[in-house]
This record gives C-alpha cells, structure tokens and sequence, in this order.
C-alpha cells in the first residue's frame, strides 16, 4: 500500500466516523429529554437556535435535533427558561416565538 493510498484511507475512514456522529446525535428527542426539559421549567422558543443548535422540529427538509439549516431559523426552537422566549432579542430586530414563526 503507498503512502497516498494510507492517507486516502484515513481520510475516508475520519470522514465516515464524522457523519455517523452527527447521524446518530441528529434525532428526535427523548421522552426523558423532554420530561428533564419541562421540570427544569424550560420552554419551546422559535427562531432563536443557531444553525445546527436547535432541539427539535427544523422544518422540511431537515430530521430535528441538531438540523436547523441557518442561524435563527423561524420554524426550529430551542429549550429556554420559562418567560424569557420573548424577551430574546433576534438580530434581525424581531424577538423569540413561542409559536413558529
């Protein structure tokens, strides 16, 4: 085996590991998840997730946890304490929704 072909290997190998990690964290949540979430008084915030970042319901084209496609995504959210979702401060000037936006 040459020394180009070892490294292709590795390089192959590396890249496949890296898309089954991110496979097996890209799913749906727990019922433990979500039942954590709720006694720790969280609540679902739309829009505000950076992009990867969100919990759960991405929109088309996308699984859940983990596949939000851009920062601030409209219709993925993210857990955050109980009464603060509004106040979150958006950059494009809107602020976080209970409800997708």
């Amino acid at each position: 085996m040459s020394a180009k072909t070892a490294i292709a290997s590795i390089v192959l190998a590396g890249a496949l590991s890296s898309a089954l990690a991110t496979l097996a964290s890209a799913g749906p949540l727990t019922e433990g998840e979500k039942a954590a979430a709720k006694a720790a008084h969280k609540e679902k915030c739309f829009g505000v997730a950076l992009k990867g970042q969100n919990d759960c319901a991405a929109g088309p084209g996308t699984t859940c946890q983990g596949t939000s496609t851009v920062d601030f995504q409209s219709n993925s959210w993210k857990f955050v304490q109980h009464g603060t979702c509004a106040s979150i401060e958006l950059p494009n000037g809107k602020h976080g929704s209970l409800t997708a936006m």
